[in-house]
């Protein structure tokens, strides 16, 4: 773990003053990008990144077996008659690519694909990853998280990939090779377009912490906190 990273876990998980938090934030917030990924995983969960080998006969299978999948939901999901073609915000879109994906990975020879299981054994779709893929024979554990991104966007610095460490959520749970699956898709007319996918090994892959303080509504809108309302 990054000395920067160690630091801020043990400064929020103890009971120091926000006066001393905050200004360490302040300080250390460039020391808090370009932390690597897998090293995030490792101290999170215990489990290692594995990097893809491409001279491993596994590993070659299990691309090019999710390079045929990925072709096939772009074919199944750009068709006319998709239930994509009825939705019109992209956020709702990602659900079907995810379902898509693991109906044809499963039923691809030698793979078996499903949602991972968090460490209370339990299915939870939403966080990172979305996908576990085994090859059946080598036992070998994969896992893709498909993205999808409008045209033109491909360097934009927003934020488009969050992990969030958590203990009971936790859906990593394998030694395994971690991807992404981008989906380049054209601005709705009429129709949603997917034009390409990109499959990325997430081995050197690198992440920026955010600290952001944040609240709900059961927060904000505490009865003895309310000093005006609108007239009943």
């Amino acid at each position: 773990m990054t000395n920067a990273f160690f630091a801020f876990v043990l400064l929020a998980q103890s009971p120091a003053p926000v006066d001393q938090l905050i200004p360490w934030l302040l300080d250390e917030d460039r020391q808090l990008r370009g932390i690597p990924f897998s090293e995030v995983i490792h101290d999170a969960t215990g489990k290692r990144v594995l990097a893809v080998d491409k001279t491993n006969e596994v590993d070659q299978r299990v691309i090019k077996a999710i390079g045929a999948a990925c072709d096939e939901v772009v074919r199944r999901l750009n068709a006319p008659d998709s239930v994509i073609q009825k939705i019109g915000r992209i956020n709702e879109v990602s659900s079907h690519f995810e379902d898509a994906l693991r109906e044809v990975l499963n039923a691809t020879p030698g793979l078996s694909c499903d949602f991972p299981h968090t460490a209370d054994d339990k299915v939870q779709r939403s966080g990172y990853p979305d996908l576990r893929i085994v090859d059946l024979a080598s036992k070998r554990v994969f896992y893709l998280d498909p993205k999808l991104y409008a045209a033109g966007s491909r360097e934009s610095s927003f934020r488009t990939f969050y992990f969030e460490p958590k203990i009971a959520t936790n859906k990593v749970r394998d030694d395994a090779v971690h991807f992404v699956v981008g989906f380049e898709h054209e601005p709705k007319n009429g129709a949603w377009k997917f034009t390409r996918w990109d499959l990325v090994d997430l081995a050197q892959f690198k992440v920026k912490l955010k600290a952001e303080f944040q609240g709900g509504n059961r927060d904000l809108y505490r009865p003895e906190a309310i000093v005006g309302s609108s007239a009943k």
